[in-house]
């Protein structure tokens, strides 16, 4: 069957996206293939199809847990065989998936990086037959990316199992740099890089200084028909502007990571079905949710790197029609921002004394604690030892990238109940509450298995079930455990320190260049081109970013701010169209400056500086001063007047 068959068959299409059939067509042929794609580019065909034809499974890697059970749910109900790993899941649904896996029953298995870490799940998948490893966000492998994650390192081990089978590496943004480290991580036989243009035809890139973004953030948004996203950095910020925005009858939630997973997905939901237009979230929201119509993404305040405001941007306007990805900004925050790099790397003394205050915490002799996790209270921690946020997180990622110790959500348990009481005695016990009854009638209805086992639970999802709240769900629990009925085990959702070695003293801490120096270096870098893309008062937006990830185009987009401000000062004319009159001109023979002034109705400055780019791109030049000519025609050389 060729890949057309299969895409016909299974998506009801046609034909490919642009680059798609390429990087299959690559992959099909045993090349291990990097390909850069932008967000809603149609990544997920490029593995899918191959995955169908190959004999075997397709290994995916993700980190995006909502984009996996997206992923896995389309597929089966296109009648594809496809499972999820991932942190959180119960245990017997986590084997089964692995059991369908070896038998071949799937062809696509889906895992969050964190589960390589598992020696029992790597022993597992020797045993699979797999046809092709295909790792999204690949960029997240990179220390030079924007988001780098220290568990993708251990993808290229995996490759050890099946040396004959290629690997797809996809991301959205990724530098020639961080483009030339992924390939080198996951240790491609020889560099592949298959690119599509990061030109989007119909986003309108805008930057907006504002002495009040509070105001100028309600303005925009009550001109905006449609789903919108505000980014903003900090959680506070984000109920903050939710709150603000209601206020002003602007409909909006609020999106973080510190919600439960069950509000995130209510939110979630409320927001793509467009009952909520406008979602204020951190950047916990917003990747792998297949929504094409959002109108707008705004960055209220400003990211740390073109790669995460490419990336977020790129979610508005999936769907082709006109969209606008805005970023706003005040003098002050700009300022604050370029000090960002003193913040986001302190001086190396304060990183030991960081180290030496999480081993007194944990009460950690020096020589233990190799492999051992410590529940993390940060707040507690940094007041115990008056340290300040951004700072002691800083020194806390540089000792991740040291290879310490690491910060981790991935261990946090989940709350658990399990009955203290067989089934036909329960029947007996007079509960006392209608809403204690209820409560158990719903253990017993969803949870199999929980007389014998302990089954996770999620108390708001229970709450929202029946009728109730949060607390008044966790204080039914707590009473039945009281009374001997359940064994109830609330979860948390701190963090948890792991460490990696044993702890040293601080003063043996070995901090190399590559965890502090080139980092500062790159992430110097990163700032300073995300306040060029503010600062930059003469190039088109889109232009600055295509550049940055390495594409030299020259055509501007014609609808950012620059472009726009630019077709105002030159009559309504853009740039280019300038440019083009200019060589429509030339086209019927040599003319003077002087003559293409009085020919061409735009103001002076702009022509000059549209003749001095054609000469600098080599489209013109002086046959003699002050004639011009087109570079390609020889001297004296007419030529009929052409249409323009």
């Amino acid at each position: 069957m060729d890949i057309r068959d299969v895409l016909k068959r299974y998506w009801g299409y046609d034909n490919f996206r642009p680059l798609q059939e390429d990087i299959i067509r690559s992959v099909l042929s045993g090349r291990d293939t990097l390909a850069l794609m932008p967000t809603g580019g149609g990544k997920s065909i490029t593995y899918q199809v191959p995955g169908l034809m190959g004999r075997g499974l397709c290994l995916v890697i993700s980190p995006l847990i909502a984009l996996m059970k997206d992923q896995v749910e389309d597929l089966n109900k296109r009648g594809i065989g496809a499972e999820t790993i991932y942190t959180g899941m119960l245990p017997d649904d986590a084997e089964s998936a692995l059991n369908k896996a070896k038998a071949g029953k799937v062809k696509f298995l889906y895992i969050s990086p964190e589960r390589l870490t598992s020696a029992y799940f790597r022993e597992r998948l020797k045993t699979m037959e797999v046809s092709l490893l295909a790792v999204d966000e690949a960029h997240c492998i990179s220390q030079w990316g924007y988001d780098f994650r220290p568990s993708y390192l251990r993808i290229a081990e995996v490759r050890e199992f099946f040396p004959s089978v290629p690997v797809l590496a996809l991301t959205a943004t990724a530098t020639p740099r961080v483009a030339e480290d992924i390939q080198f991580r996951l240790k491609f036989a020889a560099p592949h890089v298959l690119s599509k243009s990061f030109r989007r035809e119909n986003l309108s890139y805008v930057v907006r200084k504002a002495t009040d973004r509070h105001q100028e953030a309600c303005h925009i948004l009550s001109r905006v028909s449609g789903s919108s996203i505000v980014y903003v950095r900090r959680r506070a910020r984000a109920e903050e502007l939710a709150k603000l925005f209601n206020e002003h009858g602007i409909r909006s939630e609020f999106y973080h990571a510190g919600l439960s997973s069950h509000q995130r997905s209510v939110r979630q939901d409320a927001w793509k079905s467009g009952d909520v237009p406008v979602m204020v979230a951190t950047n916990a929201f917003g990747m792998g949710i297949d929504k094409p119509d959002v109108r707008l993404v705004l960055h209220f305040d400003i990211p740390e790197s073109p790669e995460a405001y490419f990336q977020e941007a790129g979610r508005a306007g999936r769907d082709g029609k006109k969209a606008y990805a805005v970023l706003l900004y005040s003098r002050g925050t700009l300022a604050r921002f370029k000090r960002k790099i003193q913040e986001n790397f302190p001086e190396r003394k304060y990183v030991q004394q960081v180290y030496r205050n999480l081993g007194d915490f944990f009460q950690i002799e020096e020589g233990t604690g190799g492999g051992y996790a410590f529940e993390f209270n940060p707040e507690l921690f940094m007041e115990t030892y008056r340290m300040e946020y951004v700072p002691f997180y800083s020194a806390l990622n540089i000792l991740q990238m040291a290879g310490y110790l690491e910060c981790t959500t991935d261990i946090h348990a989940r709350s658990r109940v399990s009955f203290l009481v067989l089934r036909g005695e329960l029947y007996r016990i007079e509960l006392g509450s209608l809403l204690l009854e209820r409560l158990v009638e719903y253990l017993l209805r969803h949870y199999s298995g929980i007389f014998v086992q302990y089954a996770y639970v999620d108390e708001q999802l229970m709450a929202d079930r029946l009728g109730a709240d949060h607390e008044e769900i966790y204080q039914a629990l707590l009473a039945l455990a009281r009374r001997k009925i359940i064994s109830y085990i609330p979860g948390n959702d701190h963090p948890y320190i792991l460490y990696h070695q044993a702890r040293v003293p601080a003063s043996y801490l070995h901090i190399g260049r590559e965890a502090y120096e080139d980092r500062r270096e790159s992430y110097a870098e990163k700032i300073a081109r995300m306040a060029g893309y503010i600062e930059e008062e003469d190039t088109c937006r889109q232009l600055y970013l295509m550049r940055y990830f390495g594409q030299y185009e020259h055509r501007p987009c014609g609808m950012c701010d620059h472009c726009l401000a630019q077709k105002k000062d030159a009559g309504g004319y853009s740039r280019e169209e300038v440019k083009q009159l200019i060589i429509d001109r030339l086209r019927t023979g040599e003319r003077g400056v002087r003559n293409l002034i009085e020919d061409i109705d735009v103001p002076r400055e702009q022509l000059f500086t549209c003749i001095r780019i054609l000469l600098e791109e080599g489209k013109i030049a002086y046959l003699r001063f002050p004639l011009l000519t087109l570079a390609d025609r020889q001297p004296g050389e007419q030529k009929e007047p052409t249409a323009s």
